[in-house]
């Protein structure tokens, strides 16, 4: 029986009134708002709901590496090298490229815009990157570049709410808070999930790490690269360690005197992060001084100590690894180029370039790629059509717009094969033309390098079953090793 279940059957009904506060209705309202407390799959009762458990199948990775650049970069000036455009650049784009299609800003009739960066072919597999990411070009045989990718969603903060939690609104658990709810973690003394940022929140905020419906142990742990690493993580002053601990241990005695009475995963969620902080007052501090690193390695992250920058993040998403952590997810801010893309986006590649090619060439000289899966991409791509301010013609500071139907995104370690190209999109890099991936089937090829079936993977909430990739999802077998 449930504990929930034999709690009520012992409680009279002057008791149960008053504890109800508002009588049935409370009751009726409370069990369609927490169904998963009755009964449901994840509440655990006592116990750590971190403790690592059994993946459905042998993983290729125990680890991921997520880093996504917020707003969405252009695939067309980086990856999807397509000179066709070339002989267009400045004339109206084709008519059944705009007919009956929605733009978040584009109007009129606006005109094909090629890029303005040359393309090189990089190591035995021959990638082409753009001339603005020369690191990344030199580790080109260790990732897989995916052009075909598909979304559902054309504004910034549904498209990432989508590729995060593979629903374009609020409420639905994140691909981490998902890994480690079915998964657990493989060190006790430091989150299972965490984020860390370079500039500003993304548009859906903490949303996108969010455990959603999840008991709230799955949310992913914000650290900060400079200053105290975990706000509100250090005692007050004037208080010792063994005054921390004093305070712990009684109220851990009254959360589990309340957590055998009612069951409530969240109790345990409370037992369990109150310990989390306490461990994590010593192995945290240490964690984020990348200062004992060698001068050799901060030099190849481009990092330095104390600095709040995407290198730094890079090296301690490492360290992070290294320790255990399930899931570590970068956000950098300011890929959002609708104008000025000739200025701007060469200063966000040469701001991510160096870190993210040393991410991938250190953990493979540690051993460490092997498994653990990295991730890099946007929210959605943009079009091959110029931006403006009148929506046509052409400009000196011109833009691109979003663009949900093609975009780029690159893998590397974890089970991926190493080395290729997969997908395409037509001449003019507006359609995918071979092996779509839609935003499903990504996070269903992640769930599944890490040895979890996504189609088991579920959590009953109000009445139905949920997974990460709804009724939808196939592992993408063309990118696995």
């Amino acid at each position: 029986m449930h504990p929930l279940e034999e709690h009520w059957r012992n409680v009279t009904r002057r008791t149960f009134l008053k504890r109800s506060g508002l009588g049935l209705g409370a009751m009726a309202l409370g069990s369609l708002l927490t169904e998963s407390l009755f009964g449901a799959e994840g509440s655990k009762g006592a116990g750590n709901p971190l403790a690592p458990r059994e993946p459905h199948f042998a993983p290729r990775a125990k680890r991921v590496i997520y880093l996504h650049m917020v707003g969405a970069p252009s695939q067309l000036d980086l990856f999807d090298h397509k000179p066709e455009l070339q002989k267009y650049d400045g004339k109206p784009c084709p008519e059944d490229f705009i007919k009956g299609k929605r733009f978040a800003f584009l109007r009129g009739h606006p005109n094909i815009a090629a890029s303005k960066y040359t393309f090189q072919r990089h190591g035995r597999s021959g990638a082409e990157i753009s001339e603005l990411l020369p690191h990344l070009g030199k580790v080109a045989d260790d990732i897989a570049i995916v052009k075909s990718l598909q979304t559902e969603e054309f504004n910034h903060a549904p498209a990432q709410l989508f590729l995060h939690t593979g629903f374009g609104r609020l409420g639905r658990p994140s691909l981490g808070s998902w890994a480690t709810y079915g998964l657990g973690s493989e060190n006790q003394d430091l989150p299972a999930y965490v984020v860390m940022l370079s500039g500003p929140l993304a548009g859906a905020g903490t949303s996108l790490w969010s455990p959603g419906f999840l008991p709230s142990v799955y949310q992913g742990v914000q650290f900060r690269s400079s200053g105290e690493p975990v706000l509100f993580l250090n005692n007050p002053a004037g208080h010792s360690a063994a005054d921390r601990r004093r305070v712990l241990d009684t109220v851990q005695q009254l959360n589990e005197a309340q957590l055998a009475e009612v069951g409530d995963p969240e109790i345990a969620t409370r037992i369990s992060q109150y310990e989390m902080a306490f461990r994590m007052q010593t192995s945290v501090p240490e964690l984020m001084d990348i200062s004992q690193e060698p001068k050799a390695t901060l030099e190849l992250y481009g990092a330095t100590p104390g600095k709040a920058s995407f290198g730094n993040n890079c090296l301690l998403a490492r360290r992070l690894v290294e320790r255990g952590v399930r899931m570590v997810q970068l956000y950098d801010a300011d890929w959002d180029h609708h104008a000025d893309l000739a200025t701007r986006l060469p200063r966000k590649c040469k701001d991510v370039d160096q870190g993210m090619a040393a991410l991938v060439l250190d953990l493979k000289q540690r051993g460490l790629l092997d498994e653990t899966l990295v991730v890099w991409g946007g929210e959605f791509g943009r079009t091959p059509m110029s931006q403006t301010d009148s929506g046509s013609g052409t400009a000196t500071k011109a833009g691109r717009d979003h663009h949900k139907e093609a975009f780029t995104m690159w893998l590397a370690g974890g089970g991926v094969k190493p080395g290729i190209t997969y997908g395409a999109t037509d001449a003019f890099g507006y359609n995918v033309v071979e092996n779509p991936v839609p935003v499903h089937d990504l996070n269903a090829t992640v769930l599944h390098l890490l040895g979890l079936d996504h189609q088991r993977l579920t959590y009953r909430y109000q009445g139905r079953d949920f997974r990460l990739t709804d009724v939808h999802g196939e592992v993408v077998k063309g990118l696995l090793a």
